[in-house]
């Protein structure tokens, strides 16, 4: 099966998804603008971005349909939230905080990447993280790499009661009860600058346009391992021919391998 899915007669911008973003910094604002290009190419309905000024005119200039808030404007409804990409815990101020741990706190779904992951303990609704494997060595209190990464990555999964994606090559999905899909590379030409951040793009688009089944048994998980194969997928189409490839790249491959994989 896919969590993807084609908008009908009776869909609009809402009903195909809103996620809402916090990723991004002054210091790193590409990561909102991969993130937020991602989730616009896999087929979202509406994109709502919380982010400092300059954040938001990068945005604005590559995806003009992207709402954008000042931080301190309240959060709003939103069908799945992406936190964290882009940012360091250690230079976030009390309004980033804040906003942060209302998402975290909110109940809807969460993509919980990088800067955000230290604050993942307080998440009240389903949660999936998407460590690497120095954050996953983080999230344990350990300062050297985990040597099996679906191992470390069930510890954490337990622990935080999240789903956890274990990026690397392989990826490994783990759910809190310790079920393990294994996802392999589909190219190594992901191992460039800032594909995470497509990854992280592309899960928060498939949880807000299926938040109604996020929190049903392995509903998460499985959203997740497909994020994972069509994050491989657009990578790998992007890379035909022994190409490099950037971030922006396996992004803009995305609606070929969504549509590859709507017509399976």
């Amino acid at each position: 099966m896919t969590w993807l899915r084609s908008p009908g007669a009776d869909d609009d911008k809402r009903s195909m998804g809103v996620l809402g973003v916090v990723t991004g910094s002054v210091r790193y604002p590409g990561a909102a603008v991969l993130g937020v290009e991602t989730a616009w190419r896999t087929g979202i309905g509406y994109v709502r971005l919380w982010a400092p000024r300059r954040v938001q005119d990068l945005v604005l200039a590559r995806r003009p349909e992207t709402v954008c808030h000042a931080m301190d404007e309240t959060s709003g409804s939103v069908d799945a939230w992406l936190l964290g990409s882009g940012q360091d815990a250690r230079e976030r101020d009390p309004a980033l905080r804040a906003l942060l741990l209302e998402a975290l706190g909110s109940g809807a779904p969460c993509i919980v990447d990088a800067g955000a992951l230290d604050l993942v303990r307080g998440h009240a609704g389903p949660t999936i993280i998407t460590p690497h494997d120095g954050e996953l060595a983080r999230l344990q209190g350990a300062r050297e790499k985990p040597l099996d990464r679906a191992a470390a990555a069930a510890r954490v999964a337990a622990e935080l009661d999240a789903v956890v994606v274990a990026k690397g090559a392989p990826t490994h999905v783990v759910t809190p009860d310790g079920a393990c899909t294994t996802i392999a590379a589909r190219t190594h030409r992901l191992a460039t600058a800032g594909t995470g951040d497509v990854l992280a793009g592309v899960l928060g688009a498939l949880v807000a346009g299926s938040a109604a089944f996020a929190a049903a048994g392995d509903s998460l998980a499985s959203m997740a391992a497909e994020g994972v194969e069509l994050h491989g997928e657009a990578a790998a189409l992007a890379a035909a021919d022994a190409r490099p490839i950037t971030a922006l790249d396996v992004a803009e491959h995305l609606p070929a391998a969504v549509a590859a994989r709507l017509s399976r």
